[in-house]
């Protein structure tokens, strides 16, 4: 029987011991860096650039390519962590004999775990960006040293090979629309920005997926004259509306020929030729397809110094038209001017209960009250009216929608003019603290409560020709007031 023999501490095992604690700090520099850098996004290290932090060009560098740092830090830290096992074995065998190993055991689980593994990593995912920045310089070294290169390389087309998928090269990005949308979330309510902020960012961000089918003024709701009306009658026309654009047809709106400008009329009527056809005073118009996304309309406006385009359909046929103010709506909100009606789009009507303007989207109810109504060939809760049922509804008509009771409310003709919702099944709908606009709700209700009790019976503001709601204008242009302006 071979017995195990222990010895004194010497110096060699002293200097064995000292390459031990070297290795279990470079380990732990080597975890740091690790945490760091894989936390840090390609924005967040940009932002770091942007702001002249010390570091962060180095920081840029490496997260564009991760794997080119992973390899090496994981590689040098699976070494010093071995490596010091190793010796710390070795020395306890010496020194204390057959318990040597269970004295090593504890010695790397206490000292070399806590202070090479989870030490320098809980500190750095606390301070993330002073453990990336600190890190950056040393990593950018240790992957430009020949070895670590040559070995670095040569692990990652071996972990490629082995890799399902490994050989694309394609990566995801690191940053989503849903995660910028979430990351206002959370802004919001950490109190980093405010809440209007929020609603303007996602604003911005869904702005691009609209098209202009959303936003336009549907063909219903569009003022328009014949070309061979008269200018005075067409300045009329345009006055009793309240526009300072209208379109100009040939015998069917299908056909429009130009654009009226309220100015223009008023000065033909200065000059005497209040009785010449509106044709001869109107400008052309332009047309943009009704599945044209609404970000590169509105540089198109912008650049073409043009407020009104007639949206056709994929007949040719006239869809409705579209006006610069309902494409910056889109962005900031309704933007109303003294002679609005500001009308809510949705009121509560308690238990529960919600009155909703049938032109609003699908998409928006769904947001502001948290139900969960289908989407489908339809943009509008009107739209979902109509699809479901399968024909124009009844004033007070109910229908049932994955658990909501829909009831058509105010018909005006074969429009529907708003429906009241409510949930069947589960928790009640309301304007919980999710939704952005909660406050804009509650203060709308409340002014609208106002100028009823003010102004008594409005029943003459549901006139289809008059003005619509703040959701866009009978025929998409600005206002008269407005237009003197430029």
């Amino acid at each position: 029987m071979m017995l195990a023999t222990t010895r004194s501490f010497t110096g060699a095992d002293g200097a064995l011991l000292a390459t031990v604690f070297i290795l279990i700090a470079g380990s732990a520099v080597l975890s740091l860096a690790e945490t760091g850098l894989t936390r840090t996004s390609r924005a967040r290290a940009k932002s770091l650039e942007d702001a002249s932090q010390r570091g962060a060009r180095s920081l840029r560098r490496l997260v564009e390519e991760p794997e080119a740092f992973l390899a090496p830090i994981l590689l040098l830290v699976l070494l010093c962590q071995l490596v010091a096992a190793t010796l710390v074995g070795v020395i306890a065998a010496q020194v204390f004999g057959p318990i040597g190993v269970a004295v090593a055991t504890a010695f790397e689980v206490v000292v070399i775990f806590v202070f090479s593994e989870a030490v320098p990593k809980q500190w750095a995912v606390r301070h993330s960006d002073r453990a990336a920045l600190l890190a950056a310089p040393l990593v950018t070294t240790l992957v430009r040293f020949p070895p670590t290169r040559v070995m670095s390389g040569a692990l990652i087309g071996f972990a490629r090979l082995i890799t399902p998928g490994g050989r694309d090269a394609r990566t995801a990005p690191d940053v989503t629309e849903s995660e910028l949308l979430a990351f206002a979330d959370v802004a919001a309510l950490d109190e980093a920005i405010e809440s209007d902020e929020r609603i303007l960012i996602h604003s911005i961000i869904e702005f691009g997926d609209t098209i202009v089918r959303e936003v336009m003024v549907p063909r219903p709701d569009v003022v328009a004259v014949e070309d061979s009306v008269e200018a005075g009658a067409a300045l009329e026309r345009a006055i009793e509306a309240g526009y300072s654009r209208i379109p100009v047809f040939n015998q069917s709106l299908d056909d429009v020929v130009g654009i009226a400008f309220t100015k223009d009329l008023i000065r033909a009527a200065r000059s005497g030729k209040e009785h010449c056809p509106v044709s001869q005073v109107c400008r052309p118009a332009n047309y943009v397809p009704e599945t044209k996304r609404v970000a590169p309309l509105m540089r198109e406006m912008q650049a073409g110094q043009f407020h009104l385009a007639i949206v056709i359909d994929e007949y040719g046929g006239t869809a409705g038209v579209v006006t610069l103010e309902d494409l910056i709506e889109e962005l900031v909100g309704e933007i109303l001017d003294e002679f609005d009606v500001d009308e809510p789009l949705i009121v509560p009507l308690g238990d529960g209960q919600f009155r909703v303007s049938s032109k609003m989207a699908v998409d928006e109810v769904n947001e502001f009250l948290g139900a969960e109504l289908p989407a489908g060939d339809w943009d509008t809760i009107g739209g979902l009216v109509l699809a479901v049922s399968g024909h124009v509804p009844s004033e007070g008509e109910t229908i049932e929608v994955d658990g909501h009771l829909l009831v058509a409310e105010k018909l005006q003709g074969r429009r529907i003019g708003s429906v009241r919702i409510l949930r069947l099944e589960g928790p009640a709908l309301h304007t919980g603290p999710r939704n952005p606009d909660h406050e804009w709700l509650a203060e709308r209700a409340h002014r609208a409560a106002e100028r009823e009790e003010r102004s008594g019976d409005r029943g003459d503001r549901d006139d289809p020709q008059g003005r619509l709601e703040p959701s866009g204008h009978s025929n998409g242009a600005e206002p008269t007031e407005s237009e003197s302006s430029q």
